[in-house]
């Protein structure tokens, strides 16, 4: 009970604190409400024909930072409650996380740089558009179908990788891709070295072979 608790009102304490946020951006009370509300629950509630496009720079970003951190396992919120700082730090999910959304702004923003008004406008979008994409959340702040193939090659992979489990976001999730990845090394591995015993391990602890197993049946299923 107490867990749970903890978890709500880290829910609720963001959802106002993007709500007040929005409010200092000038957004009416109404759709402030909505868009945190959309937000939080990444599930892109729209209440205008074109998304966030009209929306000033400054909501963009707000909701841009916010998208992204609900997609954040809230386990690594309720340790940072606890001043477990390091081992928040250490969460080797979330650290591939912002090392996803990091190398896929930094990719879109150099692929769609020529399209607009400077390295800032290009940058606002391509992270707009990837906090939205990986947290499945669906907000828009431009047509981005005008993309060049790379960049909308990226959001697709994108929207199947997922946020963070534990999070509000949807998609396979990135501590199974992870998995995934590390059960691909250790076959590779084992074709070079075949006498050789690898545990697949994650956040530090061994991953039993029927975790495996149903991460490979659910991955292949999802696919």
């Amino acid at each position: 009970q107490s867990m749970a608790k903890i978890l709500y009102g880290i829910y609720f304490g963001l959802t106002v604190i993007e709500f007040v946020f929005l409010l200092f951006g000038g957004m009416p009370v109404f759709e402030s409400l909505l868009t945190s509300f959309g937000t939080a629950g990444t599930g892109g509630f729209g209440f205008r024909n074109d998304s966030f496009a009209s929306m000033s720079p400054y909501v963009q970003w707000v909701v841009t930072i916010f998208m992204i951190l609900f997609g954040v396992n809230f386990n690594a919120y309720f340790l940072l409650l606890m001043r477990r700082f390091r081992r928040a730090a250490a969460s080797e999910e979330v650290r591939a996380y912002f090392v996803i959304i990091g190398v896929a702004v930094v990719i879109i923003t150099a692929n769609i740089y020529s399209m607009y008004n400077g390295l800032g406008e290009a940058l606002r979008h391509a992270a707009f558009q990837v906090g939205s994409i990986i947290t499945t959340t669906g907000f828009s702040s431009c047509d981005f179908d005008l993309w060049p193939t790379l960049s909308k090659e990226i959001l697709v992979m994108l929207m199947f990788v997922g946020a963070c489990a534990g999070s509000t976001g949807g998609g396979i999730k990135v501590s199974r891709c992870v998995v995934m990845v590390k059960t691909v090394a250790k076959e590779l591995n084992s074709y070079i070295h075949p006498r050789s015993v690898r545990k697949i391990k994650l956040e530090g602890k061994p991953i039993d072979h029927e975790v495996l197993r149903s991460i490979n049946v659910y991955f292949c299923t999802y696919l």
